[in-house]
Parts: C-alpha cells; sequence; structure tokens
C-alpha cells in the first residue's frame, strides 16, 4: 500500500450521553473526503479507540468506510493488547474493504514484555492478518519506545508496511529512515498520476453495497450519496519500501526532509488545508515556503493538540466546520476561557 501524504486520524463523535452519534461521524468523513487529504484514519488516539468497546469499534469502522470516497486511503486503528483481539478486527477492517491497519504496542503488561515478546506480537499479527500493517509508536500514552533496531526488524516481514512515529523527534524519523532502505520493496498499484491505488477503488460495481447507503440501521438517521468506484480505470505500478510517517504536526515539514513519506496528525482535524499545504510545498522543493507553512501552525498546534488534547482537538473541530462534540468520560471538556484560547489560535487557520 502507498503512503504518501497527509491523513487524517480522525475523531469520534458521540451524543451528550457518550452513544455514537453516526450522523456526525458520515457527515465528517464526507467532508474529508472532499479534501486533498491522501487518507483517513479510523480509530487511533485521536479517534478515541481505548474508549470504545468491539462492537462499537466495528460498527464505527463500518460507517466510517461506508461514507469515505473511494480514492482516500482508509487505515483502521485495531490494536489491542492479545494478538487474537487485534486479528479478529483486522479482519473485520479488510471485509469492510480498508487498505492497511495500524496496530501500536501493548501496554498493560509493557514491563513483563521484552523486545522479543514485541517482536513475537507484531510479526504474529502481521502473519495473520489479511491487510498489510502499520507500526504505531506512540510513547505519550504507551509506556514503549519502539528501538530502531526493533523497527528494522519488523520492516523485513513482508506484511508491515510502514510505521507511524509519534515521538515528536525528528532524529527518529531520520534514523527509522535509514535503518530501513533496505526493507523489502513491493509493486504497488497506483493510478496514472502515481497516487495510491485502493481496494474500494477496485470493487466490482457488482460488489459495491450501492450508490444509496443508510445508515439506519446505525443511527437512525441520515442517509449518504457516494461517488462510483473507480472500476476499470487504468492503473500503473511503483515500488514502494517500508514507509516511515510522522505523528507530530509539529515537525511535519522536518520529517519530510529527513525522509518520511508523509504524516498522519491530528492538527489535520480540524485545518486539513494547513497541513496540506505544508506537504505541497515540500513537494515543491519550495524550502522557504514550506518552513514558513510549519511556522504558521506552530503555536496553535502545540496548545491545542500537545496541551489542550482531545478536548481541545474536538472543539478545534467544531470551531473550523466539522463535529467534534465532547470525549468520553472520564476526559473532561474545555472550560469557556479554553475554548475562547482555542478560537483565538485558530481565527487565521479555517478551512
Amino acid at each position: 500500500m502507498l503512503l504518501e501524504g497527509i491523513f487524517a486520524p480522525i475523531t469520534t463523535p458521540f451524543y451528550p450521553d457518550e452513544r455514537i452519534y453516526f450522523r456526525k461521524l458520515e457527515a465528517n468523513v464526507a467532508h474529508y473526503s472532499r479534501s486533498l487529504l491522501a487518507g483517513i484514519v479510523v480509530l487511533g488516539s485521536t479517534g478515541e479507540a481505548v474508549s470504545l468497546d468491539d462492537a462499537e469499534t466495528r460498527d464505527v469502522l463500518r460507517a466510517a468506510a461506508e461514507a469515505a470516497a473511494p480514492e482516500k486511503v482508509l487505515i483502521a486503528g485495531v490494536g489491542r493488547e492479545s494478538v487474537r483481539a487485534t486479528v479478529g478486527l483486522a479482519e473485520t477492517a479488510a471485509e469492510l474493504r480498508y487498505d492497511a491497519v495500524l496496530v501500536r504496542p501493548p501496554s498493560y503488561y509493557a514491563g513483563q514484555l521484552p523486545t522479543t515478546a514485541i517482536l513475537q506480537y507484531f510479526r504474529s499479527i502481521a502473519d495473520r492478518s489479511p491487510l498489510p500493517l502499520v507500526i504505531y509508536n506512540i510513547p505519550k500514552f504507551v509506556p514503549y519506545q519502539m528501538p530502531i533496531e526493533v523497527i528494522e526488524e519488523l520492516a523485513q516481514h513482508p506484511n508491515i508496511v510502514g510505521i507511524k512515529d509519534s515521538s515528536g523527534n525528528v532524529d527518529r524519523i531520520r534514523a527509522a529512515v535509514a535503518a530501513t532502505q533496505n526493507s523489502p520493496r513491493r509493486a504497488v498499484p497506483v493510478t496514472p498520476v502515481f497516487e495510491a491505488v485502493t481496494a474500494r477503488m477496485l470493487v466490482s460495481p457488482n460488489e459495491m453495497p450501492g450508490d444509496f447507503v443508510s445508515a439506519g440501521d446505525l443511527a437512525g438517521g441520515v442517509a449518504l450519496v457516494h461517488a462510483p468506484a473507480f472500476t476499470g480505470a487504468k492503473t500503473r505500478s511503483k515500488e514502494a519500501g517500508f514507509q516511515v510517517l510522522s505523528g507530530s504536526g509539529g515537525t511535519i515539514f522536518e520529517s519530510l526532509q529527513a525522509g518520511a513519506s508523509g504524516a498522519i496528525i491530528a492538527f489535520a482535524v480540524f485545518a486539513p488545508q494547513a497541513c496540506q499545504e505544508i506537504y505541497l510545498a515540500w513537494k515543491d522543493h519550495d524550502l522557504t515556503l514550506g518552513e514558513e507553512k510549519q511556522q504558521r501552525i506552530a503555536r496553535a498546534e502545540k496548545r491545542i493538540v500537545g496541551e489542550l488534547g482531545l478536548a481541545g482537538i474536538k472543539y478545534a473541530c467544531d470551531f473550523n466546520g466539522y463535529y467534534g462534540g465532547r470525549p468520553r468520560a472520564p476526559i473532561l471538556p474545555l472550560s469557556a476561557a479554553e475554548k475562547d484560547e482555542v478560537e483565538r489560535l485558530l481565527a487565521e487557520i479555517r478551512n
């Protein structure tokens, strides 16, 4: 799977009583589908994945897949504490025609998991997963920092295609790129303009559920009209090795310069255009513009994502034209003063 560009790790909307608000989820995904984002990550950290049970997880994955445009790469967050549970969700994601799965290290027994256990965990999942696996290094939430040596070793597995590194350390990005340069290269399908070809773009008309998709079974509400599937279109082949993605909005440009193929960043959830402008400047080799665009979001990214966290991200969505709502308890919503601060920080960063 080709993993290039900016990906939004979307939020999971809730009603005030904390039921999942599927109508808003679908509306958000449809909104992202009209952007220039390369793809969407469903149920990563920003999606409050750890707050959902398995039934809710499957329902959210289904709703997001049905609402997404076929050309957007879809990555499902499926990390669980056991190999068996993680593989089960990976199988669900494959049935829903996701393109890859994002898997974090197990955390509850982190103190009892030596490097050999971590290697075995990821290899076992990759052996059994019907979808390519993207490793998720997130030391902010999981008490385990993936050593570069472990990344290098896992990159040799034929079904492990990349890593999202959310350490915020550009030197780690550079080191991971260098360490995985000799990983196996794969021929991946791309469009005539070398963009990713997704599983949903290759679905035949007989396999499609229909242009009119109802969410009534899930939430008693909205119906969406899909864009037509990308069937019968010309594709070509491109070689891709192990792909390193930045997970830090504060270092997008530096990470791209260090060899990252793209970024999965929370800032893109409420300001995708601002993040896309950084990527496009890098693609155009305009270093001055890229640094300016990165600096433009620096203060807002540090405060909203880095300090206010999920509550800040969700309110920023509300302010910038997406539905955010409240996080699930025990995470508290923002105070009135914090909401005012978010609005000031985003006053010039709108979509």
